[in-house]
């Protein structure tokens, strides 16, 4: 069992995407960063940067006692090894996957949160560095376009650098992007929306919080 704290956030979605698409069992622990849930001390012990996502995973597979992890691209690539899914096997395949997987974590996550913040909470709108940051995801958006001009996803087959990435494409509007300028990753955009395991991981973080008994 895999015990999950998690909010509605890209880098929650990431796990719940890989967990429904393999199979594996897990409970969610909301963790409510809006009510400052995050500082906790109970899951300070978990994730001692005070972000979600995080994982115990209460059977590692070596007898011994569970698993405490953060950061949820190591989250993805713990998963991955744990389950011999989503990753290649072959050294050449693994590493053209780590390098999207680190792509995603160092550069469109980083930048598309700088767009958020910029664009829609800071508190004074500052001109530069909305147009930085919406400059700076459109950049990475034309990475990952020209990418996919040759495959169906981001390493060939469906991998976790393709988990790690559509949450960050998600909120595109938000970011000031428009998909129609990027006509493949539209396409793999709609291609990883359409799979069963994405649409429950979205429904079940939704329903979940619908669900007032369940979320406190």
């Amino acid at each position: 069992m895999i015990d999950l704290y998690y909010w509605t956030t890209p880098n929650g979605h990431k796990i719940t995407m890989f967990l429904e698409e393999t199979g594996l069992p897990y409970r969610i622990h909301p963790v409510d960063i809006g009510r400052g849930e995050q500082f906790d001390p109970a899951f300070l012990a978990i994730s001692p940067n005070n972000r979600i996502p995080a994982i115990v995973d209460h059977d590692p597979g070596d007898g011994q006692a569970p698993i405490p992890l953060f950061e949820s691209g190591a989250i993805l690539l713990y998963l991955a090894d744990k389950t011999h899914q989503f990753i290649a096997a072959d050294p050449r395949g693994r590493a053209d996957t780590l390098q999207w997987l680190f792509w995603q974590m160092g550069g469109l996550g980083p930048m598309a949160g700088q767009n958020h913040h910029f664009s829609a909470c800071a508190p004074e709108k500052i001109p530069y560095a909305i147009d930085r940051y919406v400059r700076e995801t459109g950049r990475l958006y034309g990475v990952l376009d020209r990418r996919l001009a040759d495959r169906e996803f981001i390493t060939g087959d469906y991998s976790i650098a393709d988990m790690a990435c559509y949450p960050w494409i998600v909120p595109h509007a938000r970011q000031q992007q428009d998909l129609d300028d990027f006509p493949h990753l539209r396409r793999w955009f709609d291609a990883v929306a359409a799979r069963p395991a994405t649409q429950r991981a979205y429904r079940r973080g939704m329903g979940f919080f619908m669900d007032t008994d369940n979320a406190r």
